[in-house]
């Protein structure tokens, strides 16, 4: 059981992207964006996680240059307006290396270290940075929950031989990226595991296709599975969620701890 007492995070999801699988082009511009971090924290988001470059599969590269061309002076608002911390959303080192000059403060790769200098760049910057299972390629014959753990085991060591403080590491378990639609539940089963380690856990499963594929949703239909998966997630000691729809995920958790708490 959880313990209580506890307040889950959200983070909030800005891409400023213009094909993102779910919200593409609907904040790509400088104004769109900045009045969408606006709202997400009014509507109760802590972080808020600025996207240059789109991750869903086969979307296209982006160069450096235009990624901080997207990110950079929307970074540079939302930290300056003090609404709420921002991460940057990202898998190459020179990007989180200017995002954190801009006021990011986490580094949410979801490559597990694809760029072998991104962990240098967040420890250099002091900041937080979202370490994420992500194995490269699909492999259907392993069993991912247990993979996972070896997984955390080996790349948290090599995280603090690049000189990241090992509390300013955060565990994410990479629902969707390189994994069959089964090891996605299979992860998603095993967060207590990760919880364990005593790091914070971080879940990002928003309208994502697993989802989909479970109900037959089209992706504006997949909030109540996100919810469902989200609040899981939280029960099993996840400490925050990286959602697209930040009210209705606030007001669940709100509910959950309220549960939570009258019983302790």
């Amino acid at each position: 059981m959880a313990e209580a007492k506890r307040r889950t995070l959200i983070m909030g999801i800005l891409n400023v992207t213009p094909d993102s699988f779910s919200d593409g082009g609907q904040h790509d511009g400088f104004e769109e964006a900045l009045a969408h971090a606006c709202l997400m924290a009014s509507e109760g988001a802590d972080i808020i996680d600025v996207g240059g470059e789109s991750t869903r599969p086969g979307a296209e590269k982006v160069s450096e240059e235009e990624e901080l061309a997207r990110t950079i002076r929307v970074i540079e608002a939302i930290a300056g307006a003090d609404r709420a911390p921002v991460s940057i959303d990202t898998y190459k080192a020179g990007v989180a290396r200017a995002a954190c000059e801009a006021g990011a403060v986490i580094v949410n790769d979801v490559t597990g270290a694809s760029d072998p200098g991104i962990v240098h760049a967040a420890a250099e910057a002091g900041a937080a940075y979202v370490l994420t299972y992500h194995r490269g390629a699909t492999d259907p014959e392993v069993n991912a929950a247990r993979d996972m753990l070896t997984f955390f085991e080996k790349a948290i060591a090599q995280c603090e031989a690049d000189g990241l403080p090992r509390d300013h590491i955060i565990l994410d378990p990479g629902v969707g990226f390189a994994k069959t639609y089964e090891q996605n539940f299979q992860v998603l089963g095993a967060v207590d595991g990760l919880v364990r380690t005593g790091l914070p856990v971080l879940i990002g499963v928003s309208r994502k296709s697993f989802i989909g594929k479970l109900y037959g949703a089209d992706v504006g239909d997949r909030l109540t599975g996100s919810l469902a998966a989200g609040l899981d997630s939280v029960r099993r000691g996840a400490h925050m969620l990286r959602v697209h729809d930040v009210a209705q995920h606030r007001q669940a958790i709100q509910m959950w701890e309220a549960i939570e708490n009258a019983a302790h």
